[in-house]
């Protein structure tokens, strides 16, 4: 790109005209074009009413202004900016009118590229298509030459609250969230040729809450051919964590509606979101100490078939490729830890660690811990992920057992923070995007570009081909049962197989109940 006189790169910009205009059955769509890559804005793919399945969008007259991103899901909770330095984000205006698209294309042609469906993080709760800065795709689609989709869809009592017991029309609420993303899938097969994609090239991606509704939308027949690869970021927990919804939810809705005066099922669909959410954040701790159902996950019934941990994988997907990846400290990398430790003597980290996690365990844990982390500090034991991780290699081997297609990796490149900082949850978000540009916790001058341009080239051979491998990785062999051959994404890349099994569930039994005591000063950023 080249540069003015004063040092700013010059840009390119179009709107108007023949600049971003698409023609769809519902209606023409007008964005606009930003350094050849033409940007679409909260295109609406549906519209539900609370509680029901969603629909297709009304169709509209004149041209829909693409220009401006669509209203995101309401929150249960109004989050407070915090952490911006290690996840920066960008907030909008909420609603539930809320079932609408994003898309970055290199061309408006019949060119037919790879199309890249990013899911968002947050759990089932929260989050939004755009809530980071990392999420947007334009650096994605110019470096890749592939279409970017983004999507924003129904989230916690709006998308998994179960009344099914109220009524037929409510039959599937537990996972209207999920159908939401089902209904942008269908969106895109439809109408993603216009943008230059190749409906029967579609790669799902996303990170935490995104990678869980991916394996969901693996046991989800009505998902079927819609998608041909998926990537899942750290989204691979165990079930006490992320597992399905079980148990009725009647009694909670039932003393919701009381809370809020009203007698009738259908009045619940009106109350306003607020007086919803403020009734079901006072209610549901209580609901669930008595053992009732709160929801906030997807239940299985006869559209989502359930964990296929604990239900089965199912065979129409199990030839879907698939990458599983997560980060080295994941959640414990915003626990409020003393980043000082990691450069002190190895006798004061050692010292240190005992104090933590009591003697013993430290002097079975450590030698572990450096075998497998030969080049990290001693003190970087206390925040190693096993959350993810644990649960992650199980998933591929049994995946693989089964005749599966699945890669697994781990992002362990420190970030220059507070003089250094095992990556933590969101960490690899902009690599994957091209959009370390955007992030300046990211920035390290001969590393950065070099790391991102690996994780990126293989993202995008694994979309084009299914096949991660390519450009100046090693050799990277899909997991097997009893074989991990994890992708390590360092300042130098290796592929390492079984290097920290023995070392998982020991860090899950010792560090646990100190992860525990810091719990509260945690500070969680989706």
């Amino acid at each position: 790109m080249p540069a003015t006189e004063g040092g700013c790169m010059e840009q390119t910009f179009r709107h108007g005209g023949d600049a971003a205009r698409v023609e769809l059955s519902e209606g023409v769509v007008r964005g606009f074009e930003l350094d050849g890559i033409s940007i679409f804005k909260g295109i609406p793919y549906g519209k539900a009413k609370r509680f029901h399945q969603p629909e297709k969008a009304d169709p509209w007259s004149g041209e829909y202004d693409a220009t401006s991103y669509g209203y995101v899901c309401p929150l249960l909770r109004v989050d407070r900016p915090r952490g911006e330095l290690l996840v920066p984000h960008r907030m909008w205006p909420m609603d539930e009118d809320c079932l609408n698209l994003n898309i970055w294309t290199p061309g408006l042609d019949d060119r037919k590229r790879p199309v890249l469906f990013w899911i968002h993080g947050g759990g089932y709760f929260g989050g939004s298509s755009i809530e980071q800065v990392a999420y947007d795709g334009q650096a994605m689609a110019k470096y890749g030459d592939v279409v970017v989709v983004s999507v924003n869809h129904r989230l916690n009592v709006m998308g998994y609250l179960d009344v099914s017991s109220f009524g037929p029309e409510y039959k599937n609420s537990a996972n209207a969230g999920n159908a939401d993303l089902v209904l942008a899938l269908m969106w895109v097969r439809d109408h993603i040729e216009a943008f230059g994609g190749d409906p029967g090239n579609v790669t799902l991606f996303g990170q935490s809450g995104g990678g869980m509704k991916i394996t969901n939308l693996l046991q989800t027949p009505a998902a079927d051919g819609l998608y041909h690869k998926v990537l899942n970021m750290s989204g691979i927990f165990p079930r006490e964590v992320s597992g399905d919804s079980k148990g009725s939810q009647r009694e909670l809705v039932l003393a919701m509606m009381k809370r809020l005066k009203i007698r009738k099922i259908r009045d619940l669909e009106t109350v306003p979101y607020a007086s919803l959410a403020a009734a079901y954040n006072a209610l549901s701790p209580l609901a669930a100490r008595m053992g009732h159902g709160i929801g906030g996950t997807p239940e299985k019934n006869d559209w989502y078939l359930g964990d296929p941990m604990e239900n089965g994988f199912r065979k129409e997907t199990i030839g879907i490729p698939m990458i599983v990846t997560s980060v080295f400290a994941e959640f414990s990398g915003f626990m409020p830890f003393d980043n000082a430790l990691r450069t002190a003597p190895e006798k004061e980290q050692k010292e240190a660690v005992e104090k933590a996690i009591g003697k013993e365990n430290a002097e079975k844990l450590l030698p572990l811990f450096q075998e497998a982390y030969p080049g990290r500090p001693l003190a970087d034991v206390l925040t190693l992920d096993y959350t993810v991780r644990q649960p992650l290699l199980s998933y591929a081997a049994e995946r693989a057992a089964q005749g599966g297609k699945v890669w697994t990796a781990l992002f362990n490149l420190d970030q220059p923070v507070d003089g250094g900082k095992a990556p933590w949850h969101c960490a690899d978000i902009p690599y994957v995007f091209h959009n370390t540009h955007l992030v300046p916790s990211t920035q390290m001058p001969g590393v950065t570009e070099k790391v991102e341009g690996q994780i990126f080239g293989a993202l995008m051979n694994f979309a084009r081909h299914g096949d991660p491998n390519g450009g100046d990785l090693p050799r990277w062999d899909p997991a097997e049962s009893t074989k991990d051959n994890t992708m390590v994404f360092g300042k130098k890349p290796e592929v390492r197989d079984s290097f920290d099994r023995e070392l998982l569930p020991m860090a899950r039994t010792a560090v646990a109940p100190y992860a525990a005591r810091l719990a509260e000063g945690m500070q969680i950023q989706h």
